[in-house]
């Protein structure tokens, strides 16, 4: 990584560069059929091989880079641990998609309606033993956690979706399992790659678990009124498939006309259709959920910050940026 801070995408552009060719390496010693579906997910090529450009913001790799140039190391120290993450991470993506019926991924098809469920969900396992292989033991433990935290709380979520009573409080402890938990072992992970103490490493990790779950706040905000050029997905698609986002979770405990209204809407069954979803979206907004998660999103980012400052970094800079342009790409 390059000295100063600069901008989310120069870092996001910077952690790509690092990451890719021993991210490509590792794929290229897997079985040609996990190779080209992995490496179709990843953005490198398309579904019969023909080069693609990645377009994938490698986040989760940025935050152990930056974490890692933070403390005073060049970032080529943390490569492994940000391979790792990203693995993960996609991994996670791949299952993602499948439960919940996403067709579309990063602006295309979806690897499981390209290669078939089956597939997808083997090659999601299959990288995330791939990520372990990359790390010293007690890092490869440490990400071993991890993985399990995510999946717990991909399953209370999955759990939301037959519930009409979920509370804020249960939202956000899901939340920290499925995203931010993630994030948290990126900056832990590349912190103690480049020799920082255990202390500042446990401080760097809080950091990242604040700005995941600020992070995905503000990723259920763009689910819901977030551009399809920005997302990559149809617009309110969250709201068609009835998906118990921080917003929906706000607007169907709230004591109004539009909170009403809505609950009514969500206890029919069967998917939403388009026009109904824009009704809902417009319902969360005039129950005052909308601006609710705006500013649980800025509480969170808060937080992160203070934390951060606690954590006495050599240069917070990077961290702070890559959180910024996160949580703001909804404004």
């Amino acid at each position: 990584m390059s000295e100063g801070a600069g901008t989310a995408r120069t870092i996001l552009t910077q952690a790509r560069a690092l990451v890719d060719p021993l991210y490509r390496h590792a794929l290229a010693e897997l079985p040609e059929d996990l190779e080209r579906l992995l490496g179709y997910h990843a953005g490198w090529w398309g579904a019969d091989g023909e080069p693609a450009k990645p377009n994938g913001k490698a986040f989760s790799a940025a935050m152990a880079l930056t974490a890692a140039q933070a403390v005073g190391g060049d970032g080529q120290d943390a490569v492994r641990a940000a391979v790792a993450v990203e693995m993960v991470h996609d991994a996670s993506l791949l299952h993602d998609d499948i439960v919940d019926g996403d067709r579309t991924r990063r602006h295309r098809p979806a690897a499981w309606t390209v290669f078939g469920a089956g597939p997808v969900l083997f090659a999601g396992v299959a990288l995330i033993t791939v990520a372990t292989d990359l790390l010293a033991p007690e890092d490869a433990k440490q990400l071993s956690r991890t993985v399990r935290e995510i999946y717990e709380g991909q399953l209370q979520d999955a759990a939301f979706e037959t519930r009409s009573d979920v509370t804020t409080g249960e939202y956000l402890t899901m939340v920290e399992k499925k995203t931010a938990v993630l994030l948290a072992t990126a900056c832990e992970l590349g912190a103690r790659a480049a020799g920082a103490p255990s202390a500042q490493v446990t401080l760097l990790g809080s950091f990242g678990r604040a700005a995941g779950i600020a992070y995905q706040i503000a990723d259920d905000i763009l689910g819901i009124w977030g551009e399809p050029k920005v997302t990559g997905k149809p617009v309110c698609t969250d709201l068609v498939a009835k998906k118990k986002t921080a917003p929906v979770i706000a607007a169907l405990s709230s004591p109004t006309k539009a909170g009403d209204v809505l609950r009514s809407l969500y206890a029919g069954s069967g998917r939403l259709s388009e026009r109904q979803a824009q009704e809902a979206a417009r319902l969360i907004e005039d129950s005052g959920a909308r601006a609710w998660a705006e500013e649980e999103a800025d509480r969170w980012t808060s937080l992160a910050r203070q934390t951060l400052e606690q954590a006495r970094p050599a240069d917070p800079a990077g961290l702070q940026v890559l959180m910024n342009a996160a949580v703001r790409r909804t404004r």
